[in-house]
């Protein structure tokens, strides 16, 4: 999975699927179907029912995470989920402190690296 680069529409249609699709699905998760169940994201049911796989929530999960260590670099008042943060505090990527949260340097270097991987 970590060879794997989703484009900002790709994320989109995940987002959508894992909010649950009722009726016809948009023209975001449309595109990105094929491209998505094949990489096994999504599965698609004989009844043509789309839902999120447990590879496709881990996506969607790591990409929170990224998400929200970006946030934590430009300002400690950013407000974290649970998960996310309960996650990235067992792995040292991130320290609470009085106002919120802080980035560690751990979390630095992890961030340092996905960017430099284009992620």
């Amino acid at each position: 999975m970590k060879n794997e680069k989703f484009s900002t529409d790709e994320y989109n249609a995940l987002d959508e699927v894992a909010r649950g699709i009722k009726g016809r699905p948009s023209a975001c998760v449309g595109r990105n179907t094929k491209r998505l169940s094949g990489l096994k994201m999504i599965s698609i049911a004989r009844s043509g029912a789309i839902t999120l796989t447990d590879k496709g929530r881990e996506a969607l999960f790591l990409r929170r995470c990224i998400m929200a260590l970006r946030a934590l670099t430009e300002s400690q008042a950013v407000t974290l989920d649970a998960d996310v943060a309960l996650f990235l505090g067992k792995k040292s990527h991130i320290e609470q402190v009085e106002g919120g949260f802080a980035i560690t340097d751990k979390g630095r270097a992890s961030l340092a690296d996905i960017e430099a991987q284009g992620i």
